[in-house]
C-alpha cells in the first residue's frame, strides 16, 4: 500500500529514527548483573557467626549432666553395702572389745574382793571350808557369772545399737546425696538445652529480621533495574507508538503494540524473600514457632 503524500515525510523521519535505535545495540549491563543482586545483611552474618561458633556449645553441660548420673548410680551402688544383716559391722568401734575386756576386768576385781570377804568372814566364824561356806560361794560365783554375762550382753548390745544407727543415717545420706547427684544432673541437661533453645531463638530472630533487611535493599535494587531497563526500551515504545500511529493513519493494519514485561513490585518481592529465607533460619536453628 502506498503512503500518502501527506505522510511521507513522517514515514522518512520514522524510518530514521528506527534505523538509529535499531542499530545502537542495548547496553544490557546497565540492567542485569550482580549489582542488583543485594548482598548478605550484616544481621544475616552475625546469625550465622553466631550459629557456628554455638555449634557444640551444649556439650560441657551434657558431660557435666552425665558425670553427676554417674555419681549418682555410684553412690546408690554403694548404698547395697548398708543393706542386710551385716550392714553395721563397717561402723562397729574398733575399740570396742577393748573398752568391754577393760569393763569385765573391772569388774572380776571388784566382785574378786567381796568373795574374800565371804571367805573371811567364814573363817572367822569357825565355818571355813564347810557347806555353809560352799553354798555361799556357790551362789556368788553363780551371781557374779550372770551379772558378768549380763554386762557384757549389754556394752555388746550398745554397740550394736549405735553402729546400726549410724549404718541407718550413712544410708539415708547417701540416698540424700544420690538424689541430689541427680538433680545436679537434670539441671545440667535442663542448661544444655536452655542454651541450645536460647541459641536458636538468637539465629533464628537475627536471621529473619536481616532477611527482611535484605529484602528490603532487593526492592530498592530492583526498582533501579527496572528504571534502567526501562530506560533502555523506552525509545522501542514510543517508536512502536509512532509506527502504529502511521499505519492507522495510512489506513493499514496496525500490529500488535509494543509492550514491555510488567515489572514484579518490589516491595513484594522483598516481603516474599524475607519471609522465605526468615522462615528458613527458623526451621535450620530452631526459631521458636517455626515447625517444619
Amino acid at each position: 500500500m502506498a503512503t500518502p503524500g501527506f505522510l511521507e515525510e513522517y514515514a522518512k523521519d520514522f524510518a530514521t529514527q528506527a534505523k538509529g535505535a535499531y542499530s545502537v545495540p542495548i547496553d544490557t549491563a546497565q540492567f542485569t548483573g550482580r549489582q542488583f543482586v543485594a548482598g548478605e545483611d550484616p544481621l544475616q552474618t552475625q546469625a550465622i557467626n553466631l550459629a557456628t561458633s554455638g555449634v557444640g556449645a551444649y556439650q560441657p553441660f551434657l558431660t557435666a549432666a552425665q558425670a553427676a548420673q554417674q555419681q549418682a548410680a555410684g553412690t546408690i551402688g554403694g548404698l547395697s553395702a548398708l543393706t542386710g544383716p551385716q550392714a553395721y559391722q563397717p561402723f562397729m568401734s574398733p575399740y570396742q572389745q577393748q573398752v568391754i575386756d577393760t569393763t569385765l576386768a573391772e569388774y572380776d576385781r571388784s566382785r574378786t574382793g567381796d568373795r574374800q570377804a565371804i571367805q573371811d568372814a567364814a573363817v572367822a566364824s569357825g565355818n571355813f571350808g564347810g557347806g555353809r561356806e560352799g553354798a555361799m560361794l556357790g551362789e556368788y560365783d553363780a551371781r557374779t557369772l550372770a551379772d558378768r554375762s549380763a554386762l557384757q550382753a549389754q556394752m555388746l548390745q550398745s554397740g550394736f545399737g549405735q553402729a546400726q544407727q549410724a549404718a541407718d543415717r550413712a544410708f539415708t545420706q547417701g540416698g540424700q546425696l544420690a538424689a541430689a547427684q541427680s538433680g545436679l544432673g537434670a539441671a545440667q541437661m535442663g542448661l544444655s538445652n536452655f542454651q541450645r533453645a536460647g541459641l536458636g531463638a538468637d539465629v533464628g530472630a537475627l536471621g529473619q529480621l536481616g532477611s527482611l533487611r535484605q529484602g528490603q535493599a532487593q526492592s530498592l535494587l530492583t526498582a533501579d533495574q527496572q528504571a534502567a531497563q526501562t530506560a533502555a526500551y523506552e525509545p522501542y515504545g514510543r517508536l512502536s507508538a509512532y509506527g502504529q500511529g502511521l499505519t492507522g493513519l495510512s489506513g493499514g493494519v496496525s500490529a500488535q503494540p509494543y509492550a514491555q514485561p510488567t515489572p514484579v513490585s518490589p516491595m513484594s518481592q522483598a516481603i516474599g524473600t524475607a519471609l522465605g529465607v526468615g522462615g528458613l533460619y527458623g526451621k535450620i536453628f530452631g526459631f521458636p514457632g517455626d515447625k517444619a
